[in-house]
C-alpha cells in the first residue's frame, strides 16, 4: 500500500467511525478536515472504499430511496452508496490510531493523525507530538548546518527562501511545544495528588 492510500484509509476508517456517509459527501468532509493538506478526488477515493469493503472493514448499504425511482432512472442518475464502518473496520481503525511509529511523525502522515486526535488516547498523542517535535528538531538543525555552509554562495532571494523555511519549521516546533506541555498539564491534572 502506498503512503497517500494509506493515509486516506486512516482518514476514511476515522471519519466513517464518526457516522455513515455516501462518498460524495466523505470526500467532501476529507477535503473539509484534510483539505489544507491536499485534495482527494474520485479516482482516489473510490479504489480505497473498494479495498476496505474488500477487506471486511466497511459494507455498502444502498442510499436512501429516490422519491421517483423510474423519474431517477431515466435522468440517469444512481441510487447512492451508504459506506458504514463495520466491527472489523472499528478495530482496525483502533489498531491504526494506536500506532506510533515514525511515519506517523512523517509531513505526509501528521495531518491526518492530527486530524484524529479528539479519539486518540493522551499516550498515543504524547509519543506523535514528541516524535513530530524530534523529527522536525533534526530537520531544522540541518537546515541551519546547511545554510550555514551556503550562505555565501546563496543570493539575496534563495537566502530569504531559507529563512523562510527555517522560520515555519521553529514556528511549528513552538506549536508543538505548546500542545506537549498542554497535554502533560492535562496529565497532571488527572494524575494529582488526590489520585
Amino acid at each position: 500500500m502506498s503512503r497517500r492510500s494509506g493515509i486516506l484509509e486512516f482518514a476514511v476508517l476515522g471519519l466513517l467511525r464518526e457516522s455513515p456517509m455516501h462518498g460524495y459527501e466523505l470526500r467532501k468532509r476529507l477535503n473539509t478536515s484534510l483539505g489544507v493538506f491536499r485534495a482527494f478526488s474520485y479516482g482516489t477515493l473510490y479504489p480505497c472504499l473498494k479495498a476496505l469493503v474488500a477487506n471486511g472493514w466497511l459494507v455498502e448499504e444502498p442510499g436512501s430511496a429516490p422519491e421517483d425511482a423510474r423519474a431517477a432512472s431515466l435522468a440517469g442518475r444512481r441510487a447512492k452508496i451508504v459506506y458504514r464502518l463495520t466491527a472489523e473496520g472499528k478495530e482496525h481503525f483502533e489498531e491504526l490510531l494506536a500506532h506510533t511509529g515514525p511515519d506517523t511523525w512523517e509531513d505526509e502522515h501528521f495531518a491526518a493523525r492530527f486530524a484524529f486526535f479528539g479519539q486518540t488516547s493522551r499516550d498515543v498523542r504524547m509519543r506523535v507530538l514528541e516524535g513530530r517535535r524530534s523529527r522536525l528538531e533534526e530537520r531544522l538543525e540541518k537546515m541551519r548546518a546547511s545554510l550555514a555552509r551556503t550562505r555565501e554562495r546563496l543570493d539575496d532571494y534563495t537566502l530569504e527562501l531559507q529563512r523562510h523555511g527555517m522560520e515555519s519549521v521553529e514556528r511549528e516546533v513552538r506549536w508543538l511545544n505548546e500542545l506537549i506541555e498542554s497535554e502533560r498539564a492535562g496529565r497532571d491534572k488527572r494524575t494529582g495528588p488526590d489520585q
